[in-house]
């Protein structure tokens, strides 16, 4: 497979909201003329054909005319870490096999969007974690994180895990989610400015709660407003 123009998007959690800021910003760069695709490399929690998976909501959010089993070739009903997921499956994944499964999408696109299963320590096989799938892809990464109280630790121990293996960090976006209890959460006003004094990681804004008829008008208009969207061009344009 040819060398990967693209970022992986991981969060610091699972339920972060990954997916929809993947969505956001793909919607957001493709409506500026970039030819860039997504890539769920593998996903648990739901059946292919529901509606409901990561891979289906990514299209359906971004309008893009592709198969859902192209965006996410390995996907498990069981919500369970994708290691286990696959074992309960009958399937051992290696990162060879979850590597060579997105060459399609790297033959038919610029540079990809590439979506992680949970946060960075994930177990995607007997041996490697979510962290040793982005190196060997060797992309940049872009955290999604919550916007609230708890970030602060989340983000940083992210920020650390991924330095420890050389992972460049492009920056950081929080995220408020279903917003619930936020207008409660007096940490809101100044997790940002935190995150980046202790982490030295830039937060490229914070994506609001968007309500259920989400469409993706919607999701370029809130990206292009609330997103600092240059630094993550230049990482998948260089």
């Amino acid at each position: 497979m040819k060398l990967i123009r693209g970022c992986f998007v991981t969060g610091t959690d699972t339920g972060v909201g990954k997916t929809i800021v993947t969505a956001a910003l793909a919607a957001a760069l493709r409506a500026q003329g970039l030819k860039i695709g997504v890539w769920k490399p593998v996903q648990s929690g739901a059946v292919l054909g529901s509606g409901d998976t990561d891979a289906e909501i990514l299209l359906r959010c971004t309008g893009m005319d592709e198969h859902a089993e192209a965006v996410a070739p390995f996907s498990f009903e069981t919500p369970l870490t994708p290691l286990l997921a696959a074992k309960e499956a009958g399937l051992d994944l290696t990162l060879h096999e979850l590597i060579a499964a997105g060459a399609p999408l790297v033959e038919r696109y610029d540079s990809l969007l590439i979506e992680g299963a949970g946060g960075a320590a994930v177990p995607l096989t007997e041996t490697a974690l979510v962290a040793d799938l982005i190196s060997e892809l060797r992309v940049p990464v872009l955290i999604v994180a919550r916007s609230g109280l708890g970030t602060i630790n989340h983000t940083l121990l992210t920020v650390s895990f991924l330095r420890e293996r050389k992972v460049p960090i492009i920056g950081i976006i929080l995220n408020d989610g279903s917003s619930a209890g936020l207008h409660d959460d007096p940490s809101v006003a100044r997790n940002a400015e935190l995150i980046e004094r202790y982490s030295g990681i830039k937060v490229l804004g914070r994506f609001p709660c968007l309500q259920d008829d989400t469409n993706t008008t919607l999701l370029i208009n809130t990206a292009l407003e609330e997103l600092q969207l240059t630094p993550i061009i230049q990482a998948l344009t260089s």
